[in-house]
């Protein structure tokens, strides 16, 4: 389930279920685009051109190399998406087309996971535990450092001391937090741009459990639709959006095993 926030604009964000035809395990994809700022980023190409670009290589990827390493097929598919437009646009504007990412990859053993910048991934095991796994570095930079829209200062991106994306250089997927668990300890697992996360991180509709438990009984559009009514009760006063835009992309898959 994937909404853009402005239906006059295209959604930047990407996600993918990619199953091989052996039936042995799948993976899942997701991507939240970085909205450019008004004066473009030294490229000829949108959002998300950058984004389905990313996405659709890193679901053959992971699908097709299931012994490479999924920061490595983060590393080849920035790389390949690099190359797609070194040529025409300047991919070293701090502001090139970008994205976070979250994904996951399970086989019959073992359920392999990355997650880079703000997207978030929750593991649920067969009891019900439901763990989050999140690049927090974002979270944790000052509240002085956002500026007025509600967003970063660019100069933060991508550099030391700031919080790194899936932009054009490979080295940084190198940067994501990676991991695995055994495919027993989980039964399900749900992918989430921030917008999506919105119901927990921004409304405090729940905890992670709650909004996992909502995913499950009643499905991704619920989540989505609920974010969307949130967001339009806190219009005018912004008890909870503060100086954030008032819709965000929002994009929600979930995956039984």
């Amino acid at each position: 389930m994937s909404e853009p926030g402005d239906r006059a604009r295209p959604d930047e964000d990407f996600a993918s279920v990619g199953l091989p035809v052996s039936g042995q395990g799948g993976s899942v994809v997701l991507l939240d685009g970085v909205t450019p700022p008004p004066d473009g980023a030294g490229c000829l190409h949108s959002v998300p051109w950058f984004t389905a670009r990313l996405g659709g290589a890193l679901t053959e990827l992971t699908v097709s190399l299931p012994d490479v390493p999924l920061a490595e097929a983060l590393s080849l598919a920035i790389a390949r998406t690099a190359g797609a437009h070194a040529e025409t646009c300047d991919l070293s504007h701090p502001r090139t087309p970008q994205a976070t990412v979250a994904m996951a990859r399970w086989s019959p053993d073992t359920v392999e996971y990355l997650v880079l910048c703000d997207a978030t991934l929750l593991l649920a095991s067969p009891g019900g535990t439901v763990t989050p796994v999140q690049d927090t570095r974002l979270a944790r930079l000052p509240r002085a450092l956002l500026r007025s829209a509600g967003t970063v200062d660019g100069t933060l991106r991508n550099k030391e001391g700031g919080f790194f994306t899936a932009a054009a250089d490979p080295a940084v997927a190198g940067r994501a937090v990676t991991g695995s668990v055994p495919r027993a300890d989980v039964g399900a697992l749900a992918a989430l741009s921030d917008g999506a996360t919105r119901w927990t991180e921004t409304f405090r509709e729940g905890d992670w459990a709650d909004l996992f438990a909502l995913v499950h009984e009643k499905g991704t559009r619920t989540l989505v639709d609920r974010v969307r009514e949130l967001e339009r009760a806190d219009e005018v006063e912004r008890a909870f959006l503060g100086s954030a835009k008032t819709h965000d992309d929002a994009t929600a898959v979930y995956v039984e095993l």
